[in-house]
């Protein structure tokens, strides 16, 4: 039988944190975060990473496990949260598994596997080299000689992918395509119970995450990223292309207003918001727990540990 575990997911600012740390509590568990930003060290203010406060004491996983220098992929998440989880369960407790990269969770749960690949390979790096000076229409022609139904799908400013699957043809001599119709062929890793949170009302979240992009302004965002840039960190690296990073590297640079960069921060939070409720409306199997105008944690609570009940946790 599959190990059972627990699944908090929704958009942006919806409250995953807080319900998370009260079942960990009450049901001997312990969170593993589905944040694609808060795996980042550094980057605090930015990500709404919990606080210590926040966790309450609950031990909480796969954050602060990478520099922002690093160019972090969906297979090493699932390398890093996969042994978590494993650990967790091996000492009789409950891995809870919260946050909002869908992605991050889809992965995990399917037991999907990823083509090993070494970032610092003289393949990968004779790839790229290739891309920079060729161009990407003509390494998308010969994947696609290779592989039609993948070069079909790629654009040829999409460099990463591209390289990405030649990368896999030469290193496997099977095609990406071949790889992934036969990642989704094996049964899913573990027996999942998503909770999916939202608001009955989008214009309450709206609100919810236009309060949060105010606090993060007031707790010192545009301090947290001038160190980071004063660190080293490239401006252009993958962290910092996260939503509330990006739109203050101009006010560092005194190119913008912190106000200007703060209604951009929350336009495109909401813009996230959005994506994310519709790949989370994709899983027909999950409890959906929605809130009123304001959350009603003991409602949610109750109903969650019913929920749990039923599905054997």
């Amino acid at each position: 039988m599959r190990p059972k575990i627990l699944v908090i997911t929704g958009p942006t600012a919806s409250g995953k944190t807080a319900l998370a740390v009260e079942l960990a509590k009450r049901h001997n568990g312990e969170v593993v975060s589905a944040d694609s930003m808060q795996i980042y060290r550094r980057m605090d203010i930015g990500t709404a990473k919990p606080t210590a406060q926040e966790m309450g004491g609950v031990p909480h996983h796969m954050i602060d496990v990478a520099d922002p220098e690093e160019d972090f992929s969906v297979a090493r998440y699932v390398d890093l949260a996969g042994r978590c989880v494993e650990d967790v369960l091996s000492r009789g407790k409950l891995p809870i598994l919260a946050g909002g990269t869908g992605l991050y969770i889809d992965s995990l749960l399917s037991g999907r596997t990823f083509a090993a690949f070494d970032e610092a390979s003289p393949l990968r790096s004779e790839l790229e080299g290739r891309y920079a000076r060729e161009g990407g229409p003509a390494l998308l022609q010969e994947l696609a000689r290779i592989d039609p139904d993948a070069a079909a799908r790629l654009h040829p400013n999409d460099g990463k992918r591209i390289v990405r699957a030649l990368e896999v043809w030469l290193t496997t001599g099977k095609t990406i395509t071949r790889h992934n119709e036969e990642t989704k062929a094996l049964p899913p890793r573990y027996d999942a119970l998503t909770l999916t949170l939202d608001f009955v009302r989008r214009e309450d979240l709206w609100d919810r995450v236009d309060r949060r992009v105010d606090k993060m302004m007031e707790a010192g965002l545009e301090g947290e990223v001038r160190a980071l840039l004063d660190s080293g960190v490239p401006e252009r690296c993958t962290a910092m292309q996260a939503i509330g990073y990006k739109e203050m590297v101009p006010v560092v640079s005194g190119d913008m207003a912190a106000e200007d960069a703060a209604a951009q921060i929350k336009l495109r939070s909401r813009q996230y918001a959005k994506r994310q409720r519709t790949w989370f409306r994709r899983n027909q199997g999950a409890k959906w727990l929605l809130w009123g105008p304001v959350p009603n944690f003991a409602d949610a609570l109750q109903r969650s540990t019913d929920y749990m009940e039923e599905f054997g946790i």
